[in-house]
C-alpha cells in the first residue's frame, strides 16, 4: 500500500483528511508543537492516531518558533487577543510551509508519494493554505530530491489537500462523521486551551457553522 505523511494537529479538518485517505494508504501522522496557545490539540492529535490505527505519529518540537514569530499573530503571542472573526492577525507566518518541510523530509525518508494538510476551500483567507501555494512547494521539494529521485532512491511527491480537491470544511465534516462518528466531537478546533471549546474564537465559530452547514448536530462542549 502506498505511504501518505499527514499534519495532524487533531482538528475536524486533519482527522477528517486522514480518515479519508486511510482506505488508500498507510498513513504517517505528524503534529507539531510550535508555542500555540492551543496545546490541548496534541492531547487530541494522541488520541486520534490511536483511534484511526495510524502507522506512525510523532510529534516534532518546534517551540523555538514562538520567540520567533514574537506577538506577529495572536496564536503564540500571549499579549494579543484572539478575534470572533478572521483578521489578519491569526494568520501565522507561512506555518504551513514550516509544517510541510518537516513533513516532507519525513516523507522522502519514508519513500511516501503523499503529503496531506487539512486547508479547504473556506481557508481562502490564508495564503498558505491555497492550492497555488502547496503546487509551488510541491515544486521545490522534488526539486530539492531530484537527483534521488532520478536513481529511485527517492519518490517524488504530492503536497494534497481537501482545497485542491475543491471540498470545504462541511465536506470533510460529513465525511469524518460517516467514518468515525461521534468521535467526531473530541477533535479540537479552538484557540486556545481549556476543557472546553471557547465558542467565540474564529475556529470555532467556523466549527459551528461547519457542524451547521453538513446537517450534523453539534454535540461539541462549548463554553459561550
Amino acid at each position: 500500500m502506498k505511504k501518505a505523511v499527514v499534519v495532524f494537529s487533531g482538528g475536524i479538518d486533519s482527522v477528517c483528511v486522514a480518515s479519508y485517505l486511510k482506505p488508500k494508504y498507510e498513513l504517517y501522522g505528524i503534529s507539531f508543537s510550535y508555542g500555540q496557545k492551543a496545546n490541548q490539540e496534541i492531547v487530541a492529535a494522541k488520541s486520534f492516531a490511536k483511534k484511526l490505527c495510524l502507522k506512525k505519529h510523532k510529534i516534532v518540537d518546534i517551540g523555538f518558533m514562538k520567540e520567533l514569530y514574537g506577538d506577529s499573530n495572536v496564536l503564540t503571542s500571549s499579549k494579543r487577543k484572539i478575534p470572533s472573526k478572521f483578521d489578519y492577525s491569526i494568520v501565522v507566518p507561512i506555518r504551513n510551509a514550516v509544517f510541510l518541510s518537516i513533513a516532507s523530509a519525513w516523507a522522502f525518508t519514508l519513500n511516501a508519494s503523499l503529503v496531506a494538510y487539512g486547508a479547504h476551500t473556506g481557508d481562502s483567507n490564508y495564503p498558505d493554505c491555497r492550492p497555488n501555494f502547496a503546487k509551488k512547494l510541491q515544486s521545490s521539494f522534488n526539486q530539492g530530491e531530484i537527483d534521488g529521485i532520478t536513481l529511485g532512491l527517492r519518490k517524488s511527491i504530492e503536497i494534497w489537500s481537501p482545497y485542491k480537491a475543491g471540498l470545504s470544511k462541511s465536506d470533510l465534516l460529513k465525511f469524518g462523521y460517516k467514518a468515525i462518528g461521534e468521535s467526531i466531537f473530541k477533535t479540537w478546533s479552538c484557540y486556545s486551551s481549556g476543557r472546553y471549546h471557547c465558542g467565540i474564537c474564529e475556529s470555532c465559530n467556523n466549527r459551528k457553522f461547519a457542524f451547521e452547514n453538513s446537517g450534523i448536530k453539534d454535540k461539541t462542549k462549548y463554553l459561550k
